[in-house]
């Protein structure tokens, strides 16, 4: 009981890390891409693009540690899905160090290129959107996967009664919902980046904000009423 207490505590901690981190990274990189012609005043933007990066980075590797923590718990409930879900955070990592880590770091150095002239002009006037566009496909693809990974942890939860099944609930329909909102975004009929569709990652990150705080007030479910329904012994009732 003690360790699965403090297992709960972590992954509760590692979420609302995860979550504030990457809403930092965004910010800080939407706001340096939306400016027209950013490239050329690049130099000046070097730092806060780094720790967008740093920030990136940590996000990515809370979801993994999030899932590694996890699995032990979950895989009672399904192996395949738990480890399904562990590489499904592993590919969310490597896209974050992709289009997080990568990019930023080419878009400092064709700053740095503008600046000393071993990159002309015209580059930049090409590049420039090309580097954003890429952000913005990649944002996509990223909410595509914490999707299909989310889609599959609420899941779990849900079966597992490792929370109330109500929350796990929110989840699904949380993480299906952004599922949609990232398929309409590939044909071009929204933009789950801003304006109205936004309202698609809406229920999937309030699931990601009270589930952190029911684990870090209350931690798991009791497992010994869990055992006991799996094994359909007396009649347990249901979790709120």
């Amino acid at each position: 009981m003690t360790s699965t207490r403090r297992t709960a505590t972590i992954v509760g901690l590692l979420f609302l890390i995860q979550t504030i981190a990457f809403i930092i990274a965004e910010q800080l990189f939407t706001g340096i891409l939306k400016r027209p012609d950013y490239l050329t005043g690049i130099s000046a933007d070097a730092n806060a693009l780094t720790v967008g990066a740093l920030l990136a980075f940590v996000s990515g590797v809370a979801v993994v540690s999030i899932a590694i923590l996890m699995f032990p718990l979950l895989k009672q409930t399904s192996e395949p899905l738990a480890l399904g879900y562990v590489g499904e955070r592993v590919i969310e990592l490597v896209l974050q160090i992709f289009f997080y880590m990568a990019a930023p770091l080419l878009i400092v150095t064709v700053g740095a290129g503008l600046r000393d002239g071993t990159v002309s002009s015209a580059v930049s006037q090409s590049l420039g959107p090309v580097l954003k566009a890429a952000h913005d496909v990649g944002i996509v693809v990223l909410y595509l996967v914490t999707s299909v990974g989310g889609t599959v942890f609420a899941f779990l939860l849900y079966r597992s009664r490792l929370v109330p099944r109500s929350l796990a609930v929110l989840g699904l329909i949380g993480y299906a919902v952004l599922l949609i909102g990232c398929v309409l975004n590939l044909f071009g009929v929204t933009d789950v980046t801003q304006g109205a569709g936004l309202l698609a990652v809406l229920p999937g990150g309030l699931f990601e904000l009270i589930l952190p705080i029911v684990l870090l007030v209350k931690g798991f479910s009791d497992p010994a009423p869990r055992a006991a329904a799996a094994a359909g012994i007396g009649a347990i009732p249901e979790p709120a």
